[in-house]
C-alpha cells in the first residue's frame, strides 16, 4: 500500500512524501532520496520495493521548495529542467526535509532508519551521514562527492559506483576512500550513471541486481 503524506521540517516548511507500506509491522524505516528527477516513477518503485522487503519507505519530494511536483523523464527538455532546479535547490534545507523524513519513519515505526539515494541523492545520503542521525546510509553514484570527502560519517555507509560512469571522476571516490578506507565502496563493471534506473538507456541488470543484493544486506544488518 503506498499513501502521499506531507512532512513538516525544523523550518516549518511542509513538503510532500511518497510512503510505501510494507505487510505487517515495519522492520525499520528507509528514506528514499530522489535524483534530479523528481520523486518519479522509477523513485516511487525504488520505495516499494524496500517495503516489500520489510521497510517503511519514504521518498520525500526535496524539490518541492523550487516547484511542487516536478516528476521528469530521463533525456531531453525534462533532464534540463531538473538540472535547472538542482542548480536552485539548497543543500542545507534538503537535508532539512530528509530529516523530516528520517523523523516521520521513526514516529510511525519506533525502530531504526537509514537513508538510500541516487546520483543527487547518493550525495544526500553521504551528506546525511556525516551532518545528520540516520542509523546508515546507502548512496548509488553519488555526484560531486569528492568535495565533501573532507567530511567524516558518524553512522556505517555503503557507496556504489559504475567503472563506466562519465559524470564521477574515480578520482573523486579515491577520495572519500583514502580519507575513510572504513567506508565500503563497491565497483561495476560494464555500468554506467544511472546503472540502477531500469528506465534509464544506461541500466546494467547484472550490476543493479548485486548492487542491491548488497544494499539490502548492508541495510539489515544495521536496521534490523
Amino acid at each position: 500500500m503506498s499513501e502521499t503524506v506531507k512532512l513538516k521540517s525544523a523550518d516549518g516548511y511542509e513538503l510532500d512524501a511518497y510512503v510505501a507500506h510494507p505487510v505487517g509491522a515495519p522492520v525499520a524505516g528507509l528514506v528514499v532520496i530522489q535524483e534530479i528527477f523528481g520523486v518519479n516513477r522509477h523513485i516511487r518503485s525504488i520505495a516499494d520495493s524496500y517495503a516489500r522487503d520489510g521497510f517503511l519507505a519514504v521518498a520525500p519530494a526535496l524539490f518541492d521548495r523550487v516547484e511542487r511536483g516536478v516528476e521528469l523523464a530521463y533525456d531531453g527538455p525534462e533532464a534540463q529542467k531538473g538540472v535547472a532546479i538542482l542548480q536552485k535547490l539548497d543543500n542545507a534545507k534538503a537535508l532539512e526535509d530528509v530529516d523530516a523524513a528520517l523523523r516521520y519513519v521513526r514516529a510511525q515505526t519506533g525502530k531504526k532508519a537509514g537513508v538510500i539515494g541516487f546520483c543527487l541523492g547518493g550525495l544526500l545520503a553521504w551528506l546525511s551521514a556525516t551532518r545528520l542521525h540516520p542509523d546508515a546510509a546507502v548512496g548509488y553514484y553519488a555526484g560531486r562527492i569528492g568535495n565533501f570527502a573532507n567530511e567524516t560519517a558518524t553512522v556505517p555507509v555503503q557507496l556504489h559506483f559504475g567503472k563506466l560512469d562519465t559524470h564521477i571522476p574515480a578520482e573523486q571516490v579515491e577520495k572519500v576512500h583514502e580519507a575513510h578506507p572504513e567506508v565500503e565502496i563497491h565497483w561495476y563493471e560494464n555500468a554506467g550513471h544511472g546503472f540502477n534506473c531500469d528506465m534509464r538507456a544506461s541500466y546494467n541488470a547484472e550490476a543493479s541486481a548485486l548492487a542491491r543484493t548488497r544494499a539490502i544486506a548492508f541495510l539489515k544488518q544495521h536496521l534490523t
